[in-house]
C-alpha cells in the first residue's frame, strides 16, 4: 500500500475513533428464556411475529417451546425457515414478503448468525421498502427505526445478537458484504443455554473460534477503548476456560451458558472497535465458496496474527497475559507467540483444519479485491495491506505456500541424489 493510501486509511480511522464517544452505541436488553420473550411481546402489544430461522433449527425442535408459549398467549407466529448458511438477498426478500403478507409487527431471529443477520436485514427492508439491499451496503445507510427485533442465538460465536452489523451474500456475484447501522442492533438478546445444548461439536468449535476472532481483532486494532478491551479480555478468558468443555460435552449447561456470555462480550467489543482482515478474507471465502464463516475465521486467525508480526505483538501479548494464556513475566513478543500457539492448539484439539481446501488460484485476485474493499479504510488493522498484498494471504490460508516449499525441498533432495549418482 502506498503512502497516500496509508495516510487516508489511518486518518479515517483516527477520525472514527475520535467520534466513538459521540456515536449512539447501545446494547440489547438481555432476557433469558422463552417465557420472557413472550412477556416482552405482550408488554409491547405485539400480536403477530415473524420467526426467521432455518430448517435444521425447526427440525431439531428448538422452536417448540417458543411456539407453545406464543400459542398460549394468542400471539400469531409465522415461520420463515429457508435461511441458508450465508444468507442471500433472496432470503431477505422472501422473509420480508412473508412479514407483510401476514401483518406481522415484530421479528425474531432464531438460530445462528445467518438467521439473525437475515432477520436484521429483513427488518431494515421493512423499515426502508424503497431502498434496495445493495444500497444499504456499507455504514449508516439505513438510519431508521426498525420493527421490534429479538435475537435468539442458538450458537455461541457470531455475536450478531449484539452488533450493528449484518452480512449478506449476493448469490449472483458470489460477493458477501456487511451492512452496518446502529438501528441493526436488536432490541433484545435471548441468552438461553437451553437452545444451545447438544449443538454439534464441529459447530461448537467453529462458532466459538468465531467469537475468539471477534475479541482478538477488536483488541489488536487501532480503535480500542478501555471498555472494549475489558469486554474482549472477558470473552477470551471465558473461551479459554469453557470452549473445549462445550466441545467435549454438548450438554454441559455451565459451559454453554458461559460461551453465550463470551459471544455477547466479544460482540460488544467488535461492534465498537471493529474487526480486521481476518473477517475481510473470511467473508470473501464465504461469498465465493460458501465456506462457513466460523470455520474461515478459525483457520485464518493464526495465519494472519503471524503475518501481522511485530505490528500487533504488543497488544496481542498484553491480551495473552491478561487472559492467563501467557506468563506476566513474558515479553510482549513471547506472549504473542504463546497466544498464536494456543490458537493453533485449540484448532487442533477440536479438529479444525490448518488450511482451507479448494481455493482456486484464478479466484484469488477477485476475493482479495473484495476483502480490501470491505476492510479499507474502515477496519483499524495493525498492518495495512492493499488487494495485491492480501492475495498472498489466500495462498497461505490455502496451504499453497507450504506445498510449494515441500515440493521445492523434494526437488532439491532429488537433484542432490542425481548429482551423487552422476
Amino acid at each position: 500500500m502506498n503512502l497516500l493510501e496509508r495516510c487516508f486509511c489511518r486518518t479515517f480511522q483516527f477520525c472514527f475513533r475520535a467520534a466513538l464517544p459521540l456515536l449512539p452505541y447501545r446494547e440489547p436488553a438481555i432476557i433469558h428464556n422463552m417465557k420472557q420473550v413472550v412477556a416482552t411481546l405482550l408488554e409491547k402489544n405485539k400480536t403477530s411475529v415473524l420467526i426467521v430461522t432455518d430448517k435444521g433449527i425447526r427440525k431439531a425442535g428448538l422452536l417448540d417451546e417458543l411456539l407453545e408459549e406464543l400459542r398460549l398467549q394468542h400471539i400469531t407466529s409465522i415461520i420463515y425457515d429457508d435461511t441458508v448458511p450465508n444468507p442471500t438477498i433472496s432470503n431477505v426478500e422472501a422473509a420480508k414478503d412473508l412479514y407483510l403478507a401476514n401483518d406481522c409487527n415484530a421479528i425474531i431471529g432464531f438460530g445462528g448468525g445467518s438467521s439473525i443477520d437475515c432477520a436484521k436485514i429483513c427488518a431494515a427492508r421493512i423499515a426502508k421498502p424503497r431502498q434496495s439491499i445493495h444500497k444499504m451496503r456499507g455504514i449508516l445507510k439505513i438510519h431508521k427505526k426498525l420493527p421490534l427485533l429479538i435475537a435468539v442465538p442458538t450458537t455461541a460465536g457470531t455475536g450478531s445478537e449484539t452488533t450493528v452489523t449484518a452480512v449478506i451474500t449476493n448469490s449472483d456475484t458470489h460477493h458477501k458484504y456487511p451492512i452496518s447501522d446502529f438501528c441493526l442492533i436488536p432490541d433484545y438478546a435471548v441468552l438461553d443455554p437451553q437452545v444451545t445444548l447438544g449443538l454439534p461439536a464441529h459447530l461448537t468449535a467453529t462458532t466459538g473460534m468465531d467469537a475468539l476472532t471477534h475479541a482478538v481483532e477488536a483488541y489488536i486494532g487501532g480503535t480500542t477503548t478501555r471498555y472494549t478491551r475489558k469486554m474482549a479480555e472477558e470473552a477470551v478468558t471465558i473461551i479459554a476456560k469453557y470452549l473445549k468443555r462445550a466441545y467435549d460435552n454438548g450438554n454441559d449447561k455451565e459451559a454453554r451458558e458461559n460461551m453465550l456470555k463470551a459471544s455477547f462480550c466479544a460482540g460488544v467489543a467488535f461492534t465498537r472497535s471493529y474487526v480486521g482482515y481476518i473477517h475481510g478474507i473470511a467473508h470473501s471465502l464465504g461469498g465465493q465458496y460458501g465456506t462457513p464463516h466460523g470455520l474461515a475465521n478459525a483457520v485464518v486467525l493464526p495465519h494472519m496474527l503471524g503475518h501481522y508480526g511485530q505490528s500487533c505483538n504488543k497488544r496481542l501479548g498484553r491480551l495473552a497475559i491478561q487472559t492467563g494464556i501467557a506468563n506476566p513475566k513474558d515479553s510482549a513478543t513471547l506472549a504473542a507467540i504463546k497466544f498464536i500457539a494456543w490458537v493453533k492448539e485449540m484448532n487442533r484439539s477440536m479438529n479444525i483444519p490448518k488450511f482451507i481446501d479448494g481455493i482456486r488460484e484464478e479466484d484469488i485476485p477477485t476475493m482479495a479485491k473484495h476483502a480490501a474493499s470491505e476492510s479499507n479504510p474502515l477496519y483499524p488493522v495493525p498492518k495495512l495491506m492493499n488487494a495485491k498484498e492480501l492475495e498472498n494471504m489466500y495462498y497461505i490460508v490455502g496451504g499453497k505456500h507450504l506445498k510449494l516449499l515441500e515440493q521445492n525441498l523434494q526437488n532439491e533432495v532429488a537433484d542432490h541424489g542425481n548429482r551423487k549418482i552422476s
